[in-house]
């Protein structure tokens, strides 16, 4: 077994990608003009563009959810968004096995959840159990962070032994993410639902002060907290007191209450609302999130994207450039592969998806789609149309996914767009009730890929094993080194690609509005909002 305390040893180093996380603008909110040591006090109010989707931080997956749960959670490890670096938190240390099978976390002493009851070893594992519990239904994060759990061991108070049936060498990752927090018995032990009304109790630097589902959120300071993450800019309390987070769906009324000073701090601010935020002393502070990119997932076993030739064509079909020029703005990129270019492993696979109507066609005319009467391509009586199923998780969807059914229309392909809520677009996607689906999916990993595509996973191209892809994702799972591990990741990359099972589009980016008050509101390595060390000025 190897030690590490403050670093990760050479074999745990070798599990995670070394890669640096490179953010695509500020990753911290400051003000042209020098605002002094930081003060404590005050209530940031902050904006969301869309309604957490649960308080739960192993059931959040939308940014507008983590936003929150983040806050009230503490992980076992973080990860420095700079370097890749996993740094200790409510672990003071840890060993792993060479066979990536058993871990081992020493905890810090002292910690307690914000009920009063201590961590121990036994929070660990009831932590994770309970998201074995709730399943890759309630939480597809977690549990595909968890494959192959066997258990968690108490070894004693405060250690905690993990272990798995076979190798998991993205796990350390994982227990930096807020889906792997640790959560005290009063909520691991409630049902799934229960979960997601807002009283989680967790031993993070915040509180739940109330929480309304669709409507609002208060966080409160934890008094007494000095257990923070190594990555943290200070030790103690967080300096704010509070944080109010209200649900603000249309952009201009989001902007309009930034400049007035009514909102401090806003989600998705457009390239258009930059000149009204900056008026008034403020500033877009942006970072590429890291993981799959927004993208469309076939359904291979439904209609026309039966045909490996129809999603090949799909891919060239796409002008990006115009999605970015017409619809975001310059802090967000092109998808240039199955992975985000912040991504450790990620691969520029650009010339695959290098936009070419005239190769798309090329595709489709050999494969005997033809053109309709209604420029709609038919092949053996079936038209060429399929729909997407997807939600507005994320402000600029229905836009961009508007643009790509008229460019996708110039090819002879339909699109029909099918916007439902959150909840029925959870219960459709699992019961894989869509010919594709359109999100993004983040993580500082390159196994992010595993849990997106796996055949033994979710699975949500209904497809049936393709040994080049699986193997290396299985692979990935399984060796230590990172030469390989990377190899491997960027094999499954390309044949992602080469089987037609992601159709990228862009990479997410956070572009988050804030007012000249704000200082120091920062990202994450999953570029999810940290509050931890945000204070305001002025006040």
């Amino acid at each position: 077994m190897i030690r590490s305390r403050y670093r990760i040893a050479a074999v745990a180093a070798a599990i995670t990608a070394a890669a640096s996380l490179a953010a695509c603008g500020s990753d911290s909110a400051r003000t042209g003009v020098d605002a002094g040591p930081p003060k404590p006090g005050g209530t940031l109010r902050y904006g969301l563009s869309v309604a957490p989707t649960c308080s739960d931080p192993a059931q959040s997956s939308t940014n507008q959810s983590l936003y929150l749960s983040r806050q009230i959670v503490d992980s076992l490890t973080d990860q420095d968004p700079e370097t890749g670096e996993l740094k200790p938190w409510l672990a003071q240390s840890w060993e792993v096995s060479p066979d990536a099978k058993v871990f081992t976390f020493h905890l810090v002493d002292g910690v307690t959840f914000s009920d009063g009851t201590p961590l121990t070893a036994e929070s660990v594992r009831k932590t994770f159990d309970s998201v074995i519990t709730l399943g890759a239904a309630k939480t597809p994060l977690g549990a595909s962070y968890l494959t192959n759990y066997a258990a968690t061991i108490p070894v004693d108070k405060l250690t905690a032994r993990v272990e798995f049936s076979k190798p998991n060498a993205q796990f350390l990752q994982a227990t930096s993410t807020a889906q792997l927090g640790i959560l005290a018995e009063a909520t691991t032990a409630k049902p799934a639902e229960q979960r997601c009304t807002g009283d989680n109790v967790g031993s993070g630097p915040f509180t739940y002060a109330n929480y309304r589902q669709d409507a609002s959120a208060t966080l409160v300071k934890r008094a007494g907290y000095h257990w923070g993450s190594a990555v943290f800019a200070h030790r103690g309390e967080a300096y704010l007191d509070k944080i109010e987070f209200t649900v603000v769906p249309e952009s201009g009324v989001r902007t309009g209450s930034l400049g007035s000073g009514q909102l401090d701090a806003i989600s998705d601010a457009l390239p258009q609302d930059a000149p009204q935020i900056e008026a008034t002393g403020g500033r877009i502070l942006s970072t590429a999130n890291p993981g799959v990119p927004f993208g469309l997932q076939p359904n291979v076993t439904r209609g026309p994207l039966r045909d490996a030739a129809v999603r090949q064509a799909l891919l060239p079909a796409i002008d990006r450039k115009q999605l970015i020029d017409t619809v975001l703005g310059p802090q967000f990129k092109t998808a240039t592969s199955s992975l985000a270019s912040s991504t450790p492993g990620y691969q520029d696979l650009s010339s695959t998806l290098t936009y070419d109507q005239a190769r798309a066609r090329g595709i489709l005319d050999r494969a005997g789609w033809t053109p309709g009467g209604d420029g709609i391509r038919v092949k053996n009586g079936e038209r060429l149309a399929f729909s997407v199923l997807f939600s507005q998780v994320f402000a600029g969807n229905q836009a961009i996914l508007e643009l790509v059914q008229q460019q996708l229309r110039q090819i002879g392909v339909e699109l029909k767009l099918d916007l439902v809520a959150g909840a029925e677009y959870t219960a459709r996607q699992n019961s894989k009730d869509y010919d594709s689906l359109y999100y993004n999916s983040t993580r500082a990993d390159g196994d992010i890929l595993r849990t997106a595509f796996s055949v033994d996973g979710r699975n949500l191209n209904a497809r049936e094993r393709i040994p080049a892809l699986d193997d290396a994702l299985d692979g990935q799972l399984s060796t230590g080194d990172t030469a390989a591990r990377t190899a491997l990741i960027q094999t499954a990359q390309k044949s992602v690609l080469d089987s037609g099972l992601w159709i990228p589009t862009v990479e997410l980016s956070q572009a988050i509005g804030a007012g000249s008050t704000v200082q120091d509101l920062k990202f994450e390595a999953s570029a999810r909002l940290q509050f931890f060390d945000t204070w305001l000025s002025g006040r």
